[in-house]
């Protein structure tokens, strides 16, 4: 289960108090993976299983976007407004921002951070931090994938116009072609889902992060999994790579 207390400290940039259990082993990890490798399913499963938090830079922005902007720090109201001019945001930004909910990172439950870092810069803030609270990494997993295989893979979505809920025409077909299932709205499929708009999503994500993967690398902290597989077989390669990483 999600440790709700953490959660809201790092969504809001409240005070992280929580009274669920500790685990006896807390995991400080990062995760890499461009869009369509499954990272997000593989998070629930590591937070299942290690008992840490998954902290999402994301889910921040979404929650920023949703709150009073009277109510948000100095850095959330520079990305809420970098992001209302669409406008990557800084990384100052986002370090200022992480470096709020520095907290969470030494809750006691272990982190998965996802979103955080995205550059070299970012990692090594992130280094700085993580030092100032006594802690260090035990990994950085990084989620592989052919390019073909995730084009097929979000290709192949397609979305409600009505309800917004989605399908995929291989994995989870509707039951009539070209109708949601839950409200018999239209399908379609979004311009970003298009395999020419995947492609240089995929090619702009891997220019970004491979700086990225080479600082973690060089640490001898970068974790290659290959996200080839059912969830199931990726997760228990995922936890054999790491607990051949961390004992070594």
């Amino acid at each position: 289960m999600a440790n709700q207390g953490v959660l809201q400290a790092w969504l809001y940039g409240k005070e992280c108090v929580s009274m669920e259990p500790k685990p006896a082993r807390p995991y400080h990890l990062v995760l890499l993976g461009a869009p369509g490798v499954g990272k997000g399913t593989q998070a629930e499963f590591l937070s299942e299983k290690l008992g840490a938090v998954q902290l999402s830079t994301g889910d921040v922005f979404r929650a920023a976007k949703a709150a009073d902007a009277g109510a948000l720090s100095p850095a959330m109201q520079d990305a809420m407004a970098a992001m209302k001019a669409g406008k990557l945001v800084s990384d100052d930004t986002v370090i200022a921002m992480v470096r709020e909910r520095a907290a969470c990172l030494a809750s006691g439950y272990g982190f998965l951070l996802d979103g955080f870092p995205r550059t070299v810069q970012q990692a090594e803030a992130l280094d700085e931090m993580l030092a100032d609270l006594g802690l260090k990494l035990d990994g950085v997993l990084n989620y592989t994938l052919p390019t073909e295989i995730v084009v097929q893979r979000l290709s192949g979505r397609r979305t409600c116009r009505q309800c917004q809920a989605t399908a995929h025409v291989i994995f989870n077909p509707p039951k009539q072609d070209g109708v949601c299932d839950k409200c018999g709205g239209a399908l379609f499929q979004r311009e970003d889902d298009r395999p020419e708009s995947i492609r240089v999503r995929l090619q702009a994500y891997e220019e970004s992060t491979a700086p990225l993967a080479q600082y973690y690398d060089a640490k001898g902290l970068l974790i290659t999994v290959s996200a080839e597989g059912s969830p199931a077989e990726i997760f228990a390669r995922t936890e054999a790579l790491l607990k051949q990483a961390v004992s070594d």
